[in-house]
């Protein structure tokens, strides 16, 4: 069974920074895509990141130029830098991997979730 456990969420101060981190158990990692996901109250739960496995990565407009997303396949983990922070990125993150390495933004392509992280914005 495959598990992803996230860290790194809180509470920060718009404007600020938050570096979310997920590992993935298992042997696999290097061939997964992996991805960010959020959901806040009321909403969709929407694709903010994904990369796959040759590096490619690709971002929702809203987060553009101010989030990063990394994977290291040696430590079986992936991160999403975040900065530049506003109120509109409260939510719950969520990291997943797809056993394709190329998957799109729909949850449906994705086979493993982690429990989710909260990401709480003040203004």
């Amino acid at each position: 069974q495959v598990q992803l456990v996230e860290s790194g969420g809180g509470l920060v101060q718009a404007g600020g920074s938050l570096r979310l981190s997920c590992v993935v158990s298992g042997q696999m990692f290097s061939s997964y895509t992996l991805a960010w996901f959020r959901q806040a109250p009321g909403k969709e739960r929407e694709n903010v990141a994904r990369i796959w496995t040759i590096g490619s990565a690709f971002y929702t407009d809203s987060v553009k130029g101010r989030f990063t997303i990394s994977r290291d396949n040696a430590k079986n983990t992936v991160y999403l830098q975040m900065n530049s922070l506003n109120s509109e990125d409260t939510a719950v993150y969520y990291c997943a991997a797809a056993r394709s390495g190329y998957s799109t933004t729909s949850r449906g392509s994705y086979d493993y979730w982690g429990q989710g992280t909260q990401v709480t914005v003040s203004s």
